[in-house]
């Protein structure tokens, strides 16, 4: 596969709420645009806090990583960004359920002052497609 910029959208992930696509294939490697816990079907953010916005951000990248052709088990790095810091022992214990076989990747976690539409959480990947 050439370097050639390709989108990558999907139906059970939410749609771009600004000028960037959700995920994008160049080569061997999938980049994901940044996850907040929109519902894909309302593209409002789930209710209840912390643990349900997690909830669904894993949903989502699932999502683009599905429609992709890949799964977590091709994620090779993270980064995640929280509004409070005093959330990571909550988002780490369901972000690891994800990652729970095989070699977890790479991980970045920082404290932002602020994400879109008041989400307490977003998370970006970056995967590698195995090699034929």
């Amino acid at each position: 596969m050439s370097n050639t910029k390709m989108p990558v959208v999907a139906e059970n992930a939410p749609a771009a709420i600004g000028p960037y696509t959700p995920a994008v294939r160049s080569g061997d490697l999938l980049f994901t645009s940044g996850q907040v816990g929109f519902n894909p079907m309302t593209g409002a953010l789930v209710e209840g806090g912390i643990e349900p916005e997690t909830e669904q951000v894993m949903q989502n990248l699932s999502g683009l990583l599905k429609a992709a052709g890949l799964g977590f088990d091709e994620v090779i790095k993270t980064t995640i960004f929280l509004a409070d810091m005093a959330d990571f022992a909550t988002v780490n214990a369901i972000y690891g359920k994800a990652f729970s076989v095989g070699v977890p990747p790479a991980r970045s976690t920082v404290q932002v002052v602020g994400l879109p539409r008041g989400a307490r959480i977003e998370i970006e990947a970056i995967a590698r497609y195995p090699q034929a």
